[in-house]
């Protein structure tokens, strides 16, 4: 899908490298010529596109291409584009997808990089993470009564067998980070005392699989599950719109897995690439993210609103990235091979 999208409100065209919102100049400089466009492919939400694209074409006076589709159709595109480049940034997906397309992407680092978290500044060179994906528990407060569900540990209740939801690791990618979270924090990805938590959650769920992400949070806002495991923007989206649900971070930790954006090597328009960057991670628009939107922003001191949990009272963990990657095949033919014996 191809859109234009244009905003005539601004009659000047600005072509600084200022960070927005910080007053930093960016720490790369390019000779390239000033334009007057941008052309940036995205997998994003209709919520990010629509609190970025205007408002960065209204600052600017850039006038943005947005083509949008899933994140494995468009790195095949950068692919088969690399001779002449149409895009000039990439902006969404999970960083391993940049990581394993490394060589489409031109290295830069925003000024406003180094206000970001340690744990998520740019240390791969041409990588910027500006929101964070999280895993959580939600929970139906008037299902739940006086059970208390803080932990992966809680969810092997006696009371609460056949009253969890949870997906199917090899149909969904919510459902298998959140198997590597739980792996992660349960004693490692090879740990046999972590699977055995599993094999031990399977049964608690008498081995029934949700068959879609989405019905696991809807199933528990609706009264028809009493927990979910599942992750935390449509989930925050429920309380931030009066659901009767709380989100629950599990105390043996969270995982944040950092959605990114980078610069298509050689693009035509760079000067606007590296404007983009850094106004995506000004506290300006991350402040929008947190308050007006449900996806976590990656700045620590981004403003949140009363529906999602500070990040700094949430116990993190940092999963490794290219482990789970790599071997993603093989921890999902071990939960197949669980279930199945479980059956």
């Amino acid at each position: 899908m191809k859109k234009s999208l244009k905003l005539l409100l601004l009659p000047v065209v600005l072509f600084s490298l200022t960070a927005c919102g910080n007053g930093e100049n960016s720490n790369e400089v390019t000779t390239a010529e000033a334009t007057d466009k941008l052309v940036v492919y995205s997998p994003n939400s209709e919520g990010i596109i629509n609190a970025v694209v205007p408002l960065f074409e209204e600052t600017y006076g850039i006038d943005v291409e947005l083509i949008q589709a899933g994140t494995g159709e468009l790195m095949k595109r950068l692919s088969s584009e690399t001779n002449d480049p149409y895009c000039d940034v990439m902006f969404g997906g999970s960083q391993i997808n940049y990581v394993v397309n490394k060589d489409l992407f031109q290295d830069y680092t925003s000024a406003g990089d180094a206000e970001l978290p340690e744990a998520y500044q740019n240390t791969l060179g041409y990588a910027t993470s500006y929101v964070l994906d999280g895993r959580c528990l939600i929970v139906n407060k008037d299902l739940i009564g006086t059970t208390t569900v803080e932990s992966y540990a809680d969810l092997l209740k006696p009371e609460l067998k056949g009253k969890i939801s949870y997906g199917d690791p090899a149909n969904s990618s919510s459902a298998f980070s959140q198997l590597a979270n739980m792996l992660l924090a349960m004693g490692g990805y090879e740990s046999d005392a972590a699977w055995a938590y599993v094999g031990n959650l399977l049964e608690q769920i008498d081995c029934v699989l949700s068959p879609s992400s989405s019905g696991i949070y809807k199933g528990v806002a609706d009264g028809e599950m009493t927990v979910g495991v599942s992750y935390e923007d449509p989930c925050a989206k429920l309380v931030q719109n009066g659901a009767n649900v709380n989100l629950v971070y599990p105390s043996e930790g969270t995982v944040f897995s950092p959605s990114s954006m980078a610069i298509v090597k050689e693009s035509k328009n760079q000067i606007n690439a590296q404007t983009f960057i850094d106004f995506v991670i000004s506290k300006k628009v991350q402040d929008i993210f947190g308050s007006t939107l449900t996806n976590r922003p990656v700045r620590a001191d981004a403003a949140t609103g009363d529906y999602m949990t500070p990040i700094a009272d949430i116990v993190t963990i940092q999963e490794d990235s290219e482990y789970v990657f790599s071997h993603k095949t093989e921890i999902v033919e071990r939960f197949q091979e669980l279930y199945i014996s479980l059956q």
